[in-house]
Order: C-alpha cells, then structure tokens, then sequence
C-alpha cells in the first residue's frame, strides 16, 4: 500500500540546483508500503570513486538480507537509481539525494550545493532524517547589504548566495558651483538618504516573505543601523543580526559573516525549546517525553513541537500494516494488529509522523536533560 502519493508527484528531477527548503518533505514523510520497497540514497559528488564503492557495496548487502520476493523488485529500483546516480554533476553541485522505488515508478532526484555524508537506505518509506537535519541546518534567510546610497538583496539557500534585487540612489554629490549653502545641501542631503532608505523598506517588505526565517543587515556605516529603526515591527522580528562589512566584500566573506550569525540564532532558538520542553516536564505540564509516550500524542494530535537530540538513534520496530511503534526487541506479530513488523530507528519514525500530523520538528545538538529522557520529547498543545 502506498499513502497519499499523486500521479504529478511521482517522478521530480530537475537539471538544476535545488534548495533543501524547495523540498516537500512533508508529502514525502506520507508515503510508505508494507513493503521494504523504497531506497534513499545521499551521496557526495565530488568524491565519485569512494562513493561508487560504497554504494555497491552497500546494494550488495542490501540485496543479500532481502527474501527472494523482494530481490526482484530491489535490483529495478536500483536500477533506477544507479541510473540517476550516474549522470553528471552541474555547476555548484555538492551532493545528490535520490529516492527510488519501482514498484510505484516513483524517482525523486534532488541536486544541492551541500556535502553529503554517504548514505543507502532501504525502507517502507523515504529515509528523511538526514534530509531534515540539513533543513534545520540551512533554512532560507536573507541578507541585506547597504550603504547610505546602495542596497542589494540577497537570498542564502542551502549555503549558496543568490542577488534577489538591487536599488542605488544618487545623493547629489555634484552640484554647480556657487549653487547651495553646505548647510542646505547636507540638509537635502539627509532627507535623500531618508528616502532612499524608505524605498529600501517597502521593497524588503516585498520580497521578505515567510519562507525566509530571517534577514541579517549588513554594510558600512549608519546607514543600516538607521534602516533598522525604520523597519516595520513584523520585518524588525526577523532581524537575526545587524554586521558590519563593506559594500565590496566579496560574496563568501558576506556569506561567510552572515552564516555566523544565522546559525548562533538556530542555536539559540533550539536551546530555548529545549529549556521550554524541560520546565514542562518539571511541573508535570503540557510535555511528552519517551517514543511511546510522543508517539500516542502524535497519533492524536496533541503535539505542538517535537523536541530532538540531533545525533540521537533509538533502536526499535513498527508494524508494516498500521503503523504502530515499539521500543526493543523486534516481535513476531503487531501486538495491536498482527500485522507483519520490522526494525526502524523511531526517531526517524516520529520525524515522519510529526511531519505528517503538521508538528513542528527541533532539532537540539545537546542537552542534558533531552539526553536523560531517550533524545525525544514533545511540546503538546493541549
């Protein structure tokens, strides 16, 4: 059986580099079968020997541990995949993630300016941790860069800087001769500056919108620290940090600058959930915590933000047929069911489920008490 798959979203391969936030991970995260049929594959591109060993290497494995009904089907999909594998790597191109499975002509192939670490999956469903540990590591921001007579927009996208747009004014740095007082020209001056910089807010207004979590403002000088008091309060909110560089700084030293900051802000906001979590769990409130007690709260609904230690694994098992979890030692039968079982990491598990039931997902790189706790917790909404 396979959950909520449409025809349009069978086959997705674009030629081009594809941000890890243009990504639907959450229709993804509703796909499985019964069935060890869909295979997840992460790779580098720029170690292309290595990595080939380690894919054959891994398929080989794969193909040995699969019953002999499953084989067939398990050598077209990698047919499928070896195919998309294959094919040569674009400009800007870091690594490639593939999710493959034949019996439901499904190909995604997903080209990002990210390094990968080497990966091949097989499943009932598309292996999405490590693809959703690199959308919380590079969500969409925004740099502004400006001066007192230029600004220029750029949009970070899993790590790779893109110019949205570019506004330059001119101040009146020529003027005639034995024309104005200096008093006068600064005075027109200031209020050129002031206008461009309110022509600078309407368009970051514009092109601010809510797929990008945030904007770092930088340049030299005044000029953005004015433009900041400028701001409207719904833009000011997503000012991650103001830095101060030049207008000629080359495009990974900018990139480089406004990383820094964006990533202490991710870091903060993930300590900030995990602190959350735990005084709710100290006065016995709105909190879940262990896989069977976050797993019964997403399967109602309860679950605000699943709160996740990033490295954490958690050996355990689901039913093929209703989706049930369970922590140890793998069963013979669904006890809730019957239906058939097979070993999983839950942490994947409840990623999926958090993803499908529209729950928040944080990752938080340590904590002491999430570790206490098994490395899950959850936020409940009521």
């Amino acid at each position: 059986m396979i959950m909520n798959s449409t025809e349009d979203f069978g086959r997705k391969a674009p030629e081009k580099l594809v941000s890890v936030a243009e990504i639907d991970i959450r229709k993804l995260a509703e796909i499985y079968d019964e069935r060890d049929v869909y295979l997840s594959v992460y790779l580098p591109t720029n170690k292309k020997h290595e990595t080939e060993s380690f894919v054959s290497s891994r398929m080989k494995a794969i193909e040995k541990a699969l019953s002999q009904d499953l084989r067939g089907i398990f050598k077209e999909t990698a047919s499928m995949a070896k195919d998309a594998f294959d094919s040569d790597t674009i400009s800007g191109e870091k690594g490639r993630i593939i999710f493959a499975s034949a019996p439901h002509s499904f190909l995604h192939v997903y080209r990002i300016g990210l390094e990968l670490d080497a990966a091949v999956i097989l499943d009932t469903s598309p292996f999405l941790l490590p693809l959703a540990k690199l959308m919380d590591d590079y969500q969409d921001y925004g740099i502004l860069l400006l001066d007192s007579r230029e600004a220029r927009l750029f949009c970070v996208r899993s790590d790779i800087l893109e110019e949205r747009d570019h506004i330059s004014t001119d101040l009146m740095n020529k003027h005639k001769k034995g024309g104005w007082s200096q008093m006068r020209f600064n005075r027109l001056r200031k209020g050129a500056i002031k206008s461009f910089l309110t022509q600078v807010v309407a368009d970051l207004q514009e092109k601010c919108d809510d797929s990008i979590r945030g904007i770092v403002i930088a340049g030299p000088g005044d000029a953005k620290n004015q433009l900041e008091e400028m701001l409207p309060i719904h833009i000011l909110e997503k000012v991650l940090g103001v830095v101060d560089i030049s207008m000629d700084a080359p495009k990974n030293e900018i990139l480089k600058r406004a990383d820094k900051i964006a990533l202490e802000d991710e870091r903060i906001k993930s300590e900030d959930r995990a602190k959350e979590l735990r005084a709710e769990i100290l006065k016995s409130g709105l909190a879940a915590y262990g896989p069977k007690e976050v797993r019964d709260a997403l399967n109602q609904g309860r679950v605000n933000v699943l709160v996740l230690l990033k490295d954490v694994s958690i050996p355990g098992w689901i039913c093929e047929r209703c989706q049930n979890l369970g922590e140890g030692a793998l069963p013979k039968n669904c006890p809730n069911c019957g239906g058939p079982t097979s070993r999983a990491d839950l942490a994947e598990e409840l990623y999926e489920l958090a993803k499908r039931t529209g729950a928040e997902v944080e990752f938080v790189e340590e904590d002491s008490c999430l570790e206490s706790i098994g490395g899950v917790g959850a936020l409940l909404r009521y």
